[in-house]
């Protein structure tokens, strides 16, 4: 005869079921449709075969907030599902989980984070999570995993690269971010683009000038749409020079 499961673990898997019920039942089939549009899941499209539920990003976040006790297994469930909102979910409370952790347990979510890479595989999942958790851990710490994943050949761990550099410049650290900003010049995703110029606007709004010196040594060659993201903020006449190259 088998053991009788503790009760503990009985609260806890409940709690796991009880938090995809609550998913299931916020659902919204119309708005799941315009998300599969939205995020590119046809077939070639970054998000192929992407699934979703339609539940909105703040909606999404009050249902995750009831269920930060649930441990990394658990999490590592919703990781592994197909469901988008199901992964988001996960992030979501590793993202709480880690702001209120000792350094300890801070180290074990930024394992499980990295071990999880290919699974954080769409631009709002990498964008909610990576500077949270990743950057912030790496703000004093060796940076070089970033470095690995800048050049990897996954898509999202390159977002990741970047958008964890936000951490970074947060607390007016750049160079790091103009070093992976440099890696990914050349990258041909648009997704890409659009990452490191958001990166080099953020420094902009810290230390104009150490944008300034990094756009006059590559604006000639940059793609187009980084560049836009960069210069957003500039003036009209800045924006001309840059543009008129």
């Amino acid at each position: 005869m088998r053991p009788e499961p503790s009760s503990g673990k009985l609260k806890k898997n409940n709690m796991l079921n009880q938090l995809i019920r609550e998913l299931q039942q916020a659902a919204d089939s119309e708005r799941a449709k315009n998300l599969k549009w939205f995020f590119k899941t046809g077939k070639g499209e970054y998000g192929e075969g992407d699934r979703f539920l339609g539940i909105a990003v703040p909606n999404l976040r009050t249902i995750s907030k009831k269920y930060q006790s649930l441990g990394i297994k658990d999490l590592q469930k919703l990781i592994d599902s197909k469901i988008h909102e199901h992964r988001l979910s996960s992030l979501m409370i590793l993202r709480m989980k880690y702001q209120k952790a000792n350094i300890k347990d801070q180290s074990l979510i930024v394992r499980f984070y990295l071990k999880n890479t290919k699974k954080i595989n769409n631009w709002d999942l990498v964008d909610l999570s990576s500077h949270y958790i990743l950057g912030n851990w790496l703000i004093d710490k060796d940076k070089k995993i970033l470095f690995k994943l800048a050049r990897s050949k996954n898509l999202w761990e390159k977002r990741i690269s970047i958008i964890s550099t936000f951490a970074f410049i947060r607390e007016n650290q750049f160079s790091d971010t103009t070093k992976i900003s440099e890696i990914l010049l050349k990258d041909k995703n648009d997704l890409i683009h659009k990452a490191v110029g958001w990166a080099l606007r953020e420094i902009g709004k810290k230390d104009k000038k150490t944008e300034i010196d990094f756009l006059n040594k590559h604006y000639k060659t940059m793609p187009r749409t980084m560049l836009r993201y960069a210069i957003e903020k500039f003036s009209d006449k800045e924006r001309k020079f840059y543009l008129s190259k």
